[in-house]
This record gives structure tokens, C-alpha cells and sequence, in this order.
């Protein structure tokens, strides 16, 4: 039977769809079309201190030694592309390498990881170095093999640019999904109360026109 889901916005603009169920098997199917592009998300009164924090996953605190010797010297737009430079060039995209419970300290170690490694490594080099970072979950036309992408975004003169170190998907046909943090505040599935096993997932995700993406340009997502 149908289950009715109440729809809760954070303090990012992120929508929740929060439903009761009883014990069973439950299947969510959820599809939507984008025309255009839409106006990036308008900055925050927080953003500048809580996106500079050290997190669960983005432990910028422990990592700041590291990002002061890589990029000393280096500000604002220089900085942000040094950054994903750097983690794109030091860490090897392998699939199941990491745990769920890794952190951006782990992955630093391990030098390996998939997309949320490469962007908490991102949002805690840049933290380390005074530059307001998040985590965005996103779909992403043009990724495979294709499930759900995670980003970084950059804060710099007021404006939110995105940092994807695996270079994967173009970002300029990125649609956002959520936004916070780190991959706590992101997760496609939470549960409480109970018990829950993930028995199937299929994400898709295609563009009538998939841009080529130049890592040289800044980019903003909608």
C-alpha cells in the first residue's frame, strides 16, 4: 500500500521525505526532469563559520600541519584548484577501498578511496586553510559506473564553487541532491527505531546535452 511521506527542509535547503513504516519490504521509486538551470543556493548567515569547522568526516583540525606545508602561500582561487589538484593527483579512485566510517584523516593515510573520500579530503585541506568547505551529494550525468556523486564546494568571495578531485562528471550538468557538512549530514538513507537492509539500489541520471567539462574554470551548481 502507499506510505504518506511529510517533507522536512533543513537549514540548507535540503528537502527530507520522512516516512513510518512497518516491518516489511518497502520500494521508493522517485524520478524527476530539469529544464535549465537553476540560481545557486543564496549564502548563508553561517556559512563562513560552520562550514569552517572541523567534522565527522573533514577532520581539519588534525590535518592542518599537512595543508600548511602543501599550500603555503596559495588564497582564494589559487588555493581552491591547488587543493583538488593536489587530492586528484595523490589518491587512486577504488571502489569498496573505504568504509563507511572512514574519515578524510583515513583516506589521507590510504590514499585511496571513491567520491565522498576524495571530497571530505577536499573540504578538510581547505578548513585547514581558512576556506569555508561543504560536502554536496549530487546526481551526476555522465558518471560511471552511475550511482549517487559526492562533491566539494569552496567558498570564495561570496560565492559556492564546486571541487570534484575525481573528475568524473562534468560539473556543469550536476544537480544537487543535499548539502552539509560532511556525508553525516548527506546520507540518501537514514533510519531509526529499527532495523534496515538495503536489498536494491538503481540510480540514473542523463543530460540531453552532456557539457565538457574543463577542470580550469570555476563552476557553481545550481
Amino acid at each position: 500500500m502507499p506510505l504518506e511521506a511529510a517533507e522536512v527542509v533543513d537549514d540548507r535547503g535540503t528537502r527530507l521525505h520522512v516516512v513510518s513504516v512497518a516491518p516489511g519490504r518497502v520500494e521508493i521509486d522517485y524520478r524527476v526532469d530539469v529544464e535549465g538551470r537553476q540560481d545557486p543556493i543564496a549564502l548563508g548567515a553561517l556559512d563562513s563559520i560552520q562550514y569552517l569547522r572541523p567534522s565527522r568526516y573533514c577532520e581539519s583540525d588534525t590535518l592542518f600541519p599537512t595543508a600548511k606545508s602543501e599550500f603555503a602561500g596559495l588564497a582564494g582561487l589559487d588555493l581552491v584548484a591547488s587543493v583538488g589538484s593536489w587530492v586528484g593527483a595523490h589518491l587512486s579512485y577504488v571502489p569498496g577501498s573505504s568504509a563507511p566510517t572512514d574519515g578524510a584523516v583515513q583516506t589521507y593515510l590510504d590514499r585511496r578511496g571513491v567520491c565522498r573520500d576524495y571530497a571530505h579530503l577536499v573540504v578538510a585541506l581547505l578548513r585547514a586553510r581558512d576556506v569555508p568547505a561543504r560536502l554536496v551529494s549530487v546526481y551526476a550525468p555522465g558518471l560511471w559506473p552511475m550511482d549517487f556523486h559526492a562533491v566539494a564546494e569552496a567558498l570564495v568571495d561570496g560565492r559556492w564553487y564546486a571541487i570534484d578531485a575525481t573528475t568524473l562528471a562534468p560539473r556543469q550538468s550536476l544537480i544537487r541532491i543535499a548539502t552539509g557538512r560532511d556525508a553525516s549530514d548527506t546520507a540518501f538513507l537514514s533510519s531509526s527505531g529499527g532495523w534496515v537492509q538495503l536489498l536494491e539500489l538503481e540510480v540514473g541520471a542523463t543530460a540531453d546535452v552532456l557539457p565538457r567539462d574543463d577542470t580550469r574554470e570555476f563552476v557553481q551548481i545550481g
